[in-house]
């Protein structure tokens, strides 16, 4: 279904003078969105890469941004290069990514957003658009579930090992994790598979794997109980109060916050968790999506784990931890600790 899928359609140029104009855009949009898709499209003068292909959240509106260089072949003789934006309500950049080729395509042919608003139209409409000469793009083609397993797990253990587990147990407990890298791709890469790691959830709203230390994007981001963020500013890093868990991909370093340690607090059930995301990841017998399943199902373990210690809550509307009853069976210190953040993320304590 997608009626959804691509909202607003917006193009940007950059012009043989230097300057960045809003060319064109169906729906309209708010300024403050405007200003944000401007300033994440790699056209502006203090961005000097090229960055082909960029994706986000804001608001829970996902953007997705395809930029090209024009040739001189091309019909836009006064630009240089230009950006295609969509925005959706669903996560899907490989999705976003084949389709804004296409319309990318179609402007650098004909020089004008006509051509692209009848294919946007037959998508939004029909699911489908065709053409022998920009290529064919159909929606079903793309499903959300290859969206969540697009990234690589075994990447991520490759590089961080036993130290994995302090991601796993941020995600579990719903705390808030920033990335830093220079580079966007590697920080949409590595942020886009986290949320894989609390694959029971399947929940890719905690995810805005690019944002700028800009007041409205932090005051958004801080309106999260919980998320994976991606920034490309090492400033960042000096920002203690938008993480838990901070992740410097660039020096292979994870650092907990002083003030998430307590709830971070690792013992033998971290341990085992570890060793077996390790185990999994560097079996070469096992795919990614393998991987996953086995965090899954240890998962599924720690929460068959915590279910003794949950009750009816007084309304009967739902279960809530039993925190007496987990005291009794007297865990290891950072396993009580650990089981009872646990049933605070899943908003099992009883108000």
């Amino acid at each position: 279904m997608y009626l959804l899928m691509i909202l607003p359609t917006r193009l940007k140029e950059k012009d043989t003078n230097g300057e960045v104009l809003w060319v064109w855009c169906y729906p309209s949009t708010t300024a403050t969105l405007r200003n944000l898709l401007l300033r994440k499209c790699c056209l502006t003068e203090e961005n000097k890469l090229l960055h082909p292909f960029v994706f986000g959240q804001y608001r829970r509106t996902w953007f997705y941004i395809t930029t090209v260089e024009v040739p001189d072949s091309s019909i836009l003789k006064k630009v240089t290069h230009f950006s295609i934006v969509l925005t959706a309500k669903d996560f899907n950049p490989e999705k976003y990514a084949a389709f804004t080729r296409i319309l990318c395509r179609m402007y650098l042919k004909h020089g004008s957003p006509v051509k692209m608003m009848e294919s946007y139209i037959a998508v939004l409409t029909k699911g489908i658009c065709q053409s022998e000469e920009n290529g064919s793009f159909l929606s079903k083609d793309f499903d959300a579930r290859k969206a969540y397993l697009a990234g690589s797990i075994k990447d991520i253990v490759s590089q961080f090992g036993m130290e994995t587990v302090i991601l796993h147990t941020a995600l579990m407990l719903k705390k808030r994790i920033v990335v830093y890298h220079p580079k966007i791709e590697a920080v949409q890469e590595f942020t886009r598979t986290l949320p894989a790691l609390v694959w029971h959830r399947q929940d890719w709203t905690i995810l805005h794997s690019y944002v700028h230390l800009d007041a409205d994007e932090l005051e958004a981001l801080q309106m999260c109980p919980g998320y994976v963020a991606g920034f490309v500013d090492s400033e960042v890093s000096n920002r203690s109060d938008l993480y838990d868990v901070f992740v410097n991909l660039a020096d292979g370093e994870i650092t907990i916050a002083p003030l998430a340690k307590e709830a971070m607090t690792m013992g033998k059930l971290h341990k085992e968790i570890g060793q077996l995301i390790v185990q999994s990841a560097e079996d070469p017998e096992k795919s990614d999506s393998q991987v996953i399943q086995d965090i899954s199902l240890k998962t599924k373990e720690i929460f068959t784990n915590l279910a003794p210690f949950s009750e009816v809550s007084d309304d009967g509307e739902k279960r809530v931890l039993n925190y007496e009853a987990l005291k009794q069976r007297r865990f290891p210190p950072a396993t009580e600790n650990f089981l009872y953040h646990l049933a605070a993320a899943e908003q099992m304590l009883k108000i």
